[in-house]
């Protein structure tokens, strides 16, 4: 008896193309490896529009935690990406340093997505890694050397999101607990025992420049802000300075509903970040009709009559785009 053929993924069985998961090594300028993960979503890189999404997690995450897991799967629809253990974290080397020397793993990442063949390369960063692909693209184009190394690889769109706008941030919860983890031994004893984190514990030399002392050094490469206002972490203090310091060419989102980084994610948000990256990467503002459709499939309110619709440029001095009711 004959045995039925079964068509294969990509083939003619209609569905597409979803190529296996590619575990990397990859070394830093500074002599780090990071564990990588790639996630093609086309078998070979043959179209110059072809998008790769670097992404960086925040404090405590990993490649292995289901919470970034789900951002990459749902990501995964529209772009490939390449994420990582930042060093520090999971399966990488080195030491944690909140932001600081992590723009060199940004880097590392953006040169491998070339690499690999992609023309078109996003940073997106969560928390201390929105910190960090901030950094990372306004350091990049000042061509400032970071601990000794140059950064060589810049994006073409850079997404930061729950990110601080400064260092020592201590006036919520959360940060005093995560200040306590940083500057304390044992702190640091629990953050690895509990969190499988390993940070430093130097004290930075020197205070880096912070996130919003380089964002206005990126321009004109695209830049979205996303921020909720469930965030316990950091206020809407953070994306307000960031987007008025980052200049007319950046975009601001103000999520309602939005707790903190790759945990807080109401549904439908990383869906609707992925299929807004090819207008960013063009310099276009989220179509208006796009915000409507997201806010009524996740039942949350959408821009209010005669008010700008969510996504669209933010020039400093001007209003943000709440996309909350007044």
């Amino acid at each position: 008896m004959g045995m039925k053929r079964v068509p294969v993924c990509g083939e003619d069985s209609g569905v597409p193309y979803s190529a296996p998961t590619v575990y990397r090594l990859l070394p830093t300028a500074d002599a780090e490896i990071l564990a990588t993960e790639l996630r093609n979503r086309v078998p070979v890189v043959t179209d110059p529009d072809a998008v790769c999404a670097v992404v960086a997690h925040g404090f405590s995450g990993s490649i292995g935690r289901p919470a970034l897991r789900a951002v990459t799967e749902e990501l995964r629809r529209h772009v490939s990406v390449l994420s990582m253990d930042l060093r520090g974290h999971g399966r990488s080397t080195g030491t944690c340093t909140f932001g600081d020397r992590e723009v060199l793993d940004v880097d590392a990442a953006v040169g491998e997505a070339r690499r690999l063949g992609y023309r078109k390369v996003v940073t997106l960063g969560w928390s201390m890694g929105g910190a960090a692909v901030v950094r990372h693209a306004g350091l990049a184009s000042s061509g400032v050397a970071v601990h000794g190394h140059r950064l060589r690889h810049r994006p073409d769109a850079v997404v930061s999101v729950s990110a601080a706008s400064r260092w020592f941030v201590r006036d919520t919860a959360p940060m005093r607990r995560v200040h306590w983890f940083a500057e304390t031994a044992s702190g640091r004893v629990a953050a690895r025992l509990a969190l499988g984190v390993r940070i430093a514990a130097q004290a930075w030399p020197a205070v880096p420049p912070s996130p919003v002392e380089v964002i206005g050094r990126i321009a004109p490469t695209p830049l979205l802000i996303v921020h909720g206002d469930r965030d316990t972490y950091f206020t809407e203090e953070h994306p307000r300075a960031l987007a008025a310091a980052a200049g007319p060419s950046a975009q601001l989102w103000l999520v309602p509903g939005f707790g903190h980084a790759e945990a807080g994610v109401v549904p439908g948000l990383v869906d609707r970040i992925g299929a807004h990256l090819p207008d960013l990467l063009a310099g276009r503002p989220e179509w208006a009709d796009c915000a409507r459709r997201w806010a009524g499939e996740t039942g949350l309110p959408p821009a209010g009559r005669g008010r700008p619709a969510p996504g669209r440029m933010f020039p400093t001095g001007h209003k943000e785009h709440d996309e909350r009711e007044e």
